[in-house]
């Protein structure tokens, strides 16, 4: 019998473009990592000017790599896979372009204003209310495009590569539109409508998920496709890919609590965030056996083809990857590691292992096809990878140790029973040459993807005019489950299988990859809430003045919390060197919750208390190094000559204050805003003047460094009277 054949040409104008900007923004993304791990290691080169400084390119760097660098990455892989295993071309050129024009824009707003200060401190979703409805329009986009072409497949089964893709676009979204829950106060700024320990759990629900869903679960799809691609093998097993799926994204979901172990987190969702990190070891594992046995048989060529050697690298960084995360989430384990630079080691080793090295693996092996033409230098690729390799391997080490010397200093206790290291500053004075080292790795790294870069395009010059789209002949429908294997031929399933039936009804698919990812979000995110709601509240515990409101904005706005935490944990090493561990109640105003993930400074939950003094803050900002010698800390000179803007004060407190947040400002508080706030600047002024060097100096009051001040002077001191607090009902 003679089968039907369509002709379809395949979309590869809209791969290209995503290739590319790939590969330039993770030279962006890297370079600027590269300048911010050189001003931790020399903390001159923030050259006291506000949009290079430290804690506001550090965003800038984790956003440019994640979703510039990654995002391309996946979104080029994507669109070239989806349309070879559905054979049929991409559904729409409108929303393809769209999709890429869009999240291109994305990208340099995001380079824009991340340096001008608009972010806000939630990690990894740092970017300001507009920028995420953007985010949301271009990400509804790229899925109507996805299931479109999905609908349209010439397959009837559904390979398993897409399976992971769609699970990536529900995941995403959901985490998006959850997490981002917010109301504006301003056409750029606006408060989290969830509170201190509810908006932690969303935060991290939503921060672990993130890298479970955009920078594991699309580059497993990618996994699937390309690597039997360029090993010319099937996957290895069909049924361990339906175990790895499925437990994955079901497990996956529910991990998150694992970063708030040891806070004011309710114990019970702290355990079910061990409970289940420790059980995504089998699933993840299960994934990479797959992929290394999918290799079976085709070691030779591996050896031969260095293509193949980031393939295999990256799976091998992935299963490091996922059992020290099994690891770190173990408590023993997480009192040591946890703010730890340890932690920065383990997320490197994703981003520049697992997912960095897989997309070169995929650009290499993709861009020649797409030119119709052999790689322009083979010695090249292996230079890229040999550098890529030792700038990886260093930083992983280098940080290791790092971290492994931080924790154990901060948890050391003498033969007495005493804190073996009180003062924060030794902590961070040991961890300065690693910081150099980790600078000369991430510069190695670098130079790897600029020489990646400079193969690719001169790879893509050798075709000379640009390649047309592939136009092929495929069959007009498929009877049976086939999917496409390496080498041109197929594999043929069970389609009488449940699972084979399912992958015929892409909608039936999705529904149940929804469920699967909503059961573990529902039952840690809406007990937590209601638990919230119900909880007594710390009658000493107030909302923040309208001045110290306004530091705590600036607060964010510098990015404080890339290097201090605000939440002294319950172990007694923490109690001993910060004071009292944190409570929930302490943190019900806190939108959003500023309880951080990384300590290069002190915690400074109790900051208000240990250092109270308004000229120390002052001179702190002018010359970090002078107050503390050793710190990492650069210099705010500009806070100190800026005056702070209270033209949005009142406009905060009412947003507070209006539902759903309903913090208890009056009206009278919301009205007299910016008084109250100039009255208490006038107060912290008269302390600041009573030095000889500030007397005669003008303007001392209005400045954004009198506002930061108030803050951070508050920090802490809700508690200190009465020294027991009186717990009281809400509503009383």
């Amino acid at each position: 019998m003679t089968t039907k054949l369509d002709t379809v040409a395949y979309d590869n104008a809209v791969v290209r473009a995503f290739a590319w900007a790939t590969m330039i923004w993770g030279v962006v993304g890297f370079l600027v990592g590269v300048i911010i791990a050189a001003q931790l290691a020399w903390p001159s080169l923030n050259f006291d000017l506000p949009w290079i400084s430290y804690g506001r390119l550090r965003p800038l760097h984790t956003n440019a790599v994640i979703f510039a660098f990654a995002g391309n990455g996946i979104f080029a892989g994507i669109y070239y896979s989806l349309q070879r295993v559905l054979k049929t071309r991409l559904a729409s050129n409108a929303l393809s372009w769209t999709h890429f024009w869009g999240w291109q824009a994305i990208i340099v707003s995001a380079a824009i204003t991340l340096p001008l200060g608009l972010a806000g401190p939630k990690e990894y979703a740092e970017l300001e209310w507009p920028i995420d409805i953007a985010i949301a329009l271009v990400w509804v986009a790229f899925g109507i495009n996805m299931f479109w072409t999905i609908i349209n497949r010439r397959e009837r089964h559904l390979y398993v590569a897409i399976w992971f893709y769609i699970a990536t676009w529900v995941a995403i979204t959901l985490l998006h539109l959850i997490n981002s829950a917010q109301i504006p106060y301003s056409f750029w700024h606006s408060y989290s409508v969830y509170a201190g320990v509810q908006d932690a759990l969303v935060q991290w629900w939503y921060g672990h998920n993130a890298v479970a869903f955009f920078l594991t679960t699309p580059f497993l799809g990618l996994m699937y496709y390309f690597l039997p691609k360029a090993s010319g093998a099937p996957v290895y097993s069909y049924r361990l890919s339906i175990l790895h799926f499925w437990s994955l994204i079901f497990i996956y979901i529910w991990a998150g609590p694992h970063h708030l172990l040891y806070s004011s987190l309710p114990e019970w969702a702290q355990t079910l965030g061990v409970v289940f990190s420790v059980a995504l070891i089998a699933p993840s594992w299960g994934g990479a056996i797959n992929g290394y046995l999918t290799l079976n048989g085709r070691w030779d060529k591996v050896r031969r083809e260095p293509v193949l050697w980031f393939f295999v690298a990256a799976v091998t960084a992935y299963t490091m990857t996922t059992f020290e995360g099994c690891l770190l989430s173990l408590r023993n384990v997480n009192a040591l590691s946890h703010n730890t630079d340890w932690t920065v080691a383990h997320v490197h080793n994703g981003a520049l292992g697992w997912v960095a090295l897989l997309v070169f693996g995929m650009l290499y092996w993709m861009v020649p096809k797409l030119y119709r033409v052999p790689i322009y230098s083979t010695a090249l690729v292996k230079a890229h990878f040999i550098l890529a390799t030792i700038g990886l391997v260093l930083y992983i080490t280098v940080m290791w140790a790092a971290g492994i010397i931080q924790g154990l200093q901060q948890l050391w206790f003498d033969e007495q029973g005493y804190l073996l290291v009180k003062d924060f500053i030794t902590v961070v004075k040991t961890a300065a040459p690693f910081y150099a080292a980790r600078t000369i790795a991430g510069l190695i790294f670098l130079i790897g993807i600029c020489v990646g870069l400079y193969n690719l395009v001169m790879t893509a010059r050798q075709a000379g005019s640009v390649a047309e789209d592939d136009v092929v002949q495929v069959p007009a429908a498929e009877p049976e489950h086939v999917t496409e294997a390496a080498d041109g031929t197929v594999a043929v399933g069970n389609a009488w299988s449940f699972h084979g039936v399912l992958e015929r009804w892409p909608f039936a698919f999705t529904l149940l990859a929804t469920i699967a990812l909503l059961v573990g979000s529902i039952f840690e995110i809406v007990p937590s809430m209601i638990q919230g709601a119900l909880s007594p509240t710390i009658a000493t515990v107030k909302p923040y003045t309208a001045l110290e409101l306004t530091g705590r904005d600036l607060y964010i706005r510098e990015g404080c919390t890339n290097c201090h935490t605000q939440m002294v944990r319950t172990l007694r090493a923490e109690t001993e060197r910060y004071g009292a561990y944190s409570m929930a109640g302490e943190s019900v105003y806190d939108r959003p919750h500023l309880w951080g993930s990384k300590r290069t400074g002190p915690d400074l939950a109790r900051e208000g208390k240990l250092k109270p003094s308004a000229l120390w803050h002052w001179f702190h900002f002018e010359n970090a190094q002078a107050m503390v010698p050793g710190t990492v800390m650069p210099n705010y000179t500009w806070l100190l000559k800026t005056p702070a803007d209270l033209s949005l004060v009142q406009a905060k407190l009412a947003t507070l204050a209006a539902q759903p947040m309903n913090t208890p400002y009056t009206k009278a508080e919301i009205e007299n805003a910016v008084a109250d706030a100039k009255a208490q600047a006038q107060v912290i002024g008269q302390e600041l003047r009573l030095d000889p060097r500030l007397k005669d100096l003008p303007g001392i009051e209005d400045t954004e460094a009198v506002a930061l001040i108030a803050y951070l002077k508050r920090l802490g001191t809700d508690l200190s009277k009465p020294a027991t607090p009186v717990v009281v009902e809400k509503g009383k």
